[in-house]
């Protein structure tokens, strides 16, 4: 299974990002090879669309499950047909993010977050 985190960072001490669109980094954790993947978001280039183009990025990486503090209307609308389970989660370490995750500590996300219509936070 593939877990995706927005993060600030690069290692498992950096923070979760709560911005799912905006963010600068995905970590993605694969629970079968216990091993971390670095992606650069796509999205955070985007002038409109953010949303958009991080949940099809994350979707090309074929990943289970996305932990971020929460998503945007077309993100979410994205992640939810192509059956991605999203978790929220605060600005913690991605260590403890991943650790509440497996001990289904983390609230799913069901309804969309508010639009942010090309802002930048």
């Amino acid at each position: 299974m593939k877990i995706a985190i927005s993060a600030r960072g690069k290692i498992t001490d950096d923070s979760l990002d709560p911005r799912f669109g905006r963010c600068e980094y995905f970590q993605i954790y694969d629970t079968d090879v216990k091993a971390t993947k670095i992606l650069n978001n796509k999205g955070i280039e985007a002038s409109g669309g953010a949303g958009i183009a991080a949940a099809n990025q994350l979707i090309d990486e074929e990943v289970d499950v996305i932990i971020t503090g929460s998503l945007g209307p077309n993100a979410f609308e994205i992640i939810e047909k192509a059956d991605i389970k999203a978790y929220k989660c605060d600005n913690i370490a991605i260590s403890e993010a991943l650790e509440k995750y497996n001990n289904n500590e983390l609230e799913e996300i069901t309804i969309a977050g508010k639009s942010h219509n090309g802002m930048h936070n």
